[in-house]
């Protein structure tokens, strides 16, 4: 069944992806009315980071084709704004996060099962292509003459930028803060912005669209990826195979073919 990953409304959709772990033998519009049965087939909802779109694109596709008559529906966002669906009451079944202190949040609240890390991530600087502005380290984001854009702070994206600007001892002037790691992939791949910091994975997801500079600051923040089912789930057995299957080696095998590292 067709998969429709979907930007969230103003505190409404998230992307939705599942997993079967058992078949193996191991490991945006609107959100309402995903969670459920209709005309014969079961619909598993999971929230996922922005970042996680391909990978769960590609494990859902493998998931439904293991389980007939499952819809699995990807909903896709900032890990933040993640977070405030889930605490909200929005229907969802399982949630991926791209960063450890945001799952602990609905773990703090016991909305959550036990998280378990499945990922890691690093950052990046992304430049148009031919990169016209000619960025060629992490001290050339200080030019005041640069568009630089980055994730919101409280953003995991948006956090590990901290991080690294800080381990640099530098101090980076973004002419816009968004919530999203693919909301500041979509401002440099439209020449908005001359540079932005976002992952490896959404760098290499980009193609053409963008060129991807490695800098050695971006040791000072890896990304870690944790994954649990949630509390009140309407299908916790669905729920708790996709979560199995992300930690098994199919699951892994996808993240690292796009470019993910091992937990």
């Amino acid at each position: 069944m067709r998969r429709r990953p979907r930007t969230p409304a103003a505190g409404a959709g998230l992307a939705g992806l599942a997993l079967a772990a058992t078949a193996l033998g191991g490991c945006g519009p609107a959100a309402g009315g995903d969670v459920g049965t209709s005309a014969g087939t079961t619909t598993l909802t999971v929230f996922a980071a922005a970042s996680l779109q391909h990978a769960f694109e590609q494990v859902a596709t493998e998931f439904e084709a293991r389980h007939e008559g499952v819809d699995v529906r990807l909903s896709l966002a900032g890990s933040a704004d993640l977070v405030a669906q889930v605490q909200q009451g929005a229907p969802a079944d399982v949630v991926a996060t791209a960063s450890t202190a945001t799952m602990d949040r609905l773990a703090a609240d016991n909305l959550v099962g036990a998280p378990q890390a499945f990922a890691t991530n690093a950052l990046q600087i992304a430049v148009p292509p031919g990169n016209p502005a000619g960025v060629e380290t992490l001290a050339d984001l200080t030019d005041p003459g640069l568009a630089l854009v980055l994730c919101a702070p409280e953003v995991p994206c948006g956090a590990a930028s901290a991080a690294v600007e800080e381990a640099a001892g530098l101090h980076l002037r973004p002419v816009s803060e968004e919530r999203s790691v693919t909301d500041v992939l979509g401002k440099v791949t439209t020449g908005e912005a001359d540079a932005g910091l976002v992952y490896v994975t959404d760098v290499a997801a980009a193609g053409d669209g963008v060129e991807g500079i490695a800098f050695p600051e971006s040791s000072a923040a890896p990304t870690t990826y944790p994954v649990a089912t949630v509390a009140g789930s309407a299908e916790p057995a669905l729920a708790q195979e996709f979560v199995h299957l992300v930690l098994a080696a199919e699951g892994r095998a996808t993240l690292l073919n796009l470019g993910f590292g091992a937990p």
